[in-house]
């Protein structure tokens, strides 16, 4: 089967299971996954750097509930002259993602609203250069990938009409709520050993819940992944071993055992 038709049965699974955006379920057949899933430059890097590529599940989750405005979808951009009045008002188009990662998350955005609207920030400088290598492979390497502690966020950019965090905090980053633009939306992962989905507004108001999920915390400076284990994180890779199919294992054959075992097919 080739890779468009694997993407297609995947994402057809995840609409029968889950409420997906109809953007997202597009960008999702058009994203090529393999870039980013490919074992050869990557074996091993989810034990030594705790990060590995987040699962289709997750994934259509997280964007789902981001709801950002695809109006102006296209790799290079669209123009903003071309939005509805009402949409341009206050709204830059311009989404952040904290925690990078290996860049598929960024890649669906860019498909989504253009890559020069998307820009990422993760603290481990060796993911940021893996990304933005997977990202030209991919065909987005217009995405802007930056070295950041994603806690302060990328002021140099904002305001931004969406940030989206995929590490967990116990409350919205202050710093984070105020480079929203006026309406915008947070989504992060909220809480300690048990977490859920939260959408803040720009007032740092938590307006929506939308469901458990698992992610490792936010780290700042200082907190790099190859630092000694913390308390909590250990805590929490127990929980999120008990939860599996939020992260998925490296490898695209492995990607498809655990997504044929959530779904019951074979």
């Amino acid at each position: 089967m080739e890779p468009g038709d694997l993407r297609a049965e995947m994402v057809d699974g995840l609409e029968e299971r889950l409420s997906v955006d109809e953007a997202v379920a597009l960008a999702m057949r058009t994203v090529p996954r393999r870039p980013f899933v490919d074992d050869a430059p990557y074996d091993g890097r989810g034990e030594a750097q705790g990060t590995t590529i987040l699962a289709p599940e997750m994934v259509a989750r997280l964007l789902t509930a981001l709801d950002v405005d695809a109006r102006n979808a296209g790799r290079s951009g669209g123009s903003v002259a071309d939005a509805p009045e009402s949409a341009t008002d206050s709204s830059t188009g311009d989404v952040l993602i904290v925690g990078a990662g290996v860049g598929y998350t960024a890649a669906i955005l860019a498909e989504m609203v253009g890559e020069t609207r998307v820009h990422a920030v993760d603290i481990d400088r060796r993911l940021v250069y893996a990304a933005r290598s997977n990202l030209e492979s991919a065909g987005y390497g217009g995405v802007l990938v930056d070295a950041r502690d994603g806690a302060r966020g990328l002021s140099e950019y904002a305001p931004f009409d969406r940030i989206l965090v995929e590490a967990a905090a116990i409350d919205p980053p202050q710093r984070l709520v105020e480079q929203l633009a006026p309406g915008g939306k947070l989504v992060l992962p909220l809480g300690g050993p048990e977490q859920s989905l939260a959408v803040v507004d720009d007032a740092g108001e938590v307006v929506e819940r939308c469901g458990p999920v698992a992610f490792k915390p936010l780290l700042v400076d200082g907190e790099q992944s190859s630092a000694p284990a913390r308390n909590r994180t250990e805590r929490e890779e127990a929980q999120r071993a008990s939860e599996p199919g939020y992260f998925a294992k490296t490898g695209w054959e492995q990607e498809w055992i655990d997504w044929d075992e959530q779904t019951g097919r074979r």
